[in-house]
């Protein structure tokens, strides 16, 4: 198997898009959702994707392939909500380990069919890590700015429930995303490094922080080099930004990162921002022509899309980067 850090040396990784916008155009209901073995589930369950690889894994199967087909070199799991304290939501904790486990397992099975067939083009799984429906720094009640909602052990438990998982399905790499508060993202960094040391593991880690607006800090505060400083004690695959912008908003932030670290460089924003009925209008032509910018400036290692993206998006950009190295690694 081919090393992420041999192929990152020889040109730049194509990520893949959206797994939510994706999921949109099969229409599931709520009898889909359940499939047989959720039928009488006393909690509502549409809307949560994650199940969909126990109840539709075909569909998230096609998906995967999808991606890979138009070019990507990694897919992310479907495991975006798949902690126990996100599933707490439909009343699914117990079900934490498999969901990881069963998504990993299918993408890296699809991902060995195409690493068979072209094993020059060796293609890799991420174990998504989202950030919970919780946060840890701020407090949900705006008449007590002491509380909490939630603690970091809570936290690092869950989460290391959840890498456990994905490293057992066999993940190659973990990707911990959409970062909107970085103590959340330090949770689940102390457990991948708990869970890499019970191990002896060497697994590789991506971290995608989100910009949320034109102020230009995480949702907690931090500014991009706050951010960088918090997280760059423990050593990365890549570092960058993901979500709420669109490749056009994103590029001063993606360039202040690139300026600032010594680790790879990642992005996945949105196909743009979205309209007045929450949908994204960017067409792959012209996410595309701003995506062109970060290659010329030599800002990125690897490029995918988020919300609003697709096959067709990822198959544009993949062609996009073809005539372009990758960036070169800053040594400090």
């Amino acid at each position: 198997m081919s090393n992420i850090y041999n192929e990152l040396q020889k040109r730049i990784l194509i990520l893949d898009g959206a797994m939510g916008t994706m999921l949109q155009d099969y229409n599931f209901s709520e009898e889909d959702y359940r499939g047989t073995r959720f039928k009488d589930y006393p909690t509502s369950l549409k809307g949560n994707n994650d199940l969909l690889s126990l109840t539709q894994p075909n569909a998230i199967a096609d998906i995967h392939r999808k991606y890979f087909e138009a070019g990507a070199d990694i897919v992310e799991t479907n495991t975006f909500s798949g902690t126990s304290i996100a599933m707490a939501d439909y009343n699914m904790e117990d079900l934490v380990y498999e969901l990881n486990f069963e998504s990993a397992k299918i993408a890296k099975h699809i991902a060995g069919e195409f690493t068979k067939s072209e094993p020059h083009k060796p293609r890799f799984v991420a174990g998504s890590i989202g950030p919970t429906n919780k946060t840890a720094s701020l407090s949900p009640d705006v008449n007590r700015p002491e509380f909490r909602a939630i603690t970091f052990d809570e936290l690092r438990l869950s989460y290391k429930l959840q890498i456990e998982a994905l490293m057992d399905g066999g993940v190659d790499l973990l990707l911990v995303e959409t970062i909107f508060d970085t103590l959340n993202a330090k949770a689940a960094l102390f457990a991948i490094e708990e869970v890499k040391e019970a191990r002896n593991s060497n697994i590789p880690i991506m971290v995608s922080g989100t910009i949320t607006d034109a102020s230009g800090r995480t949702l907690s505060g931090q500014t991009v080099e706050a951010f960088l400083t918090s997280i760059s004690h423990i050593p990365l695959l890549s570092v960058g930004f993901n979500c709420a912008l669109g490749a056009e908003q994103l590029k001063p932030y993606l360039q202040r990162l690139s300026n600032e670290t010594a680790f790879y460089t990642s992005a996945h924003p949105n196909a743009g921002l979205p309209n007045a009925f929450g949908e994204y209008d960017e067409t792959p032509e012209e996410m595309t022509a701003f995506i062109e910018a970060y290659f010329n400036d030599n800002l990125i290692n690897v490029i995918g899309g988020c919300c609003g993206t697709n096959p067709a998006h990822i198959k544009a950009i993949y062609e996009a980067s073809q005539n372009h190295k990758p960036r070169q690694l800053k040594h400090t």
